[in-house]
């Protein structure tokens, strides 16, 4: 995957001055939407995450991921940006290319549960589901099967 950002995504940021190249600030965003954070709010508390940490490059192992501010101008200014934005376009391209010309033989599923936990007045780490339309503690499983065909 570094190698298709490198290709794909460019870095206007001046001198290269950067404590965290794009490869790590792409992977923090898409594993932050895969763990089931759908916006910025727990990035700090992310950045500090041991398990987290492990995901991402060496610099973020030794220092930690990318805080708010800084996940926030990579994915409104750098992504948004006409030439970024078709870097992603062909990254999506070629990685359903490779998934495609992979050996069919097996495959792995992950099956994803929820649960709603309903709550009553301002309980703590409780949020709005849309979905449930209630207040709550919303809990997903997850858990991986490999298929052979």
């Amino acid at each position: 995957m570094s190698q298709l950002i490198s290709d794909n995504l460019t870095d206007a940021r001046r001198g290269k001055n950067t404590q965290l190249p794009l490869p790590d600030m792409l992977r923090q965003s898409i594993y932050s939407r895969l763990a089931g954070y759908e916006d910025l709010n727990d990035a700090e508390r992310l950045s500090q995450d041991p398990t987290f940490r492990l995901i991402g490059s060496e610099k973020i192992r030794d220092r930690g991921a990318a805080l708010p501010s800084r996940l926030h101008w990579f994915e409104t200014q750098v992504l948004t940006q006409s030439d970024n934005f078709s870097g992603l376009v062909a990254m999506n391209r070629e990685m359903i290319g490779r998934a495609e010309g992979q050996d069919q033989s097996s495959r792995a599923v992950l099956d994803m549960d929820s649960t709603e936990i309903p709550v009553y007045g301002e309980q703590e780490h409780s949020a709005y589901n849309t979905h449930y339309a209630s207040t709550c503690y919303h809990r997903c499983c997850y858990s991986m099967l490999k298929v052979t065909v």
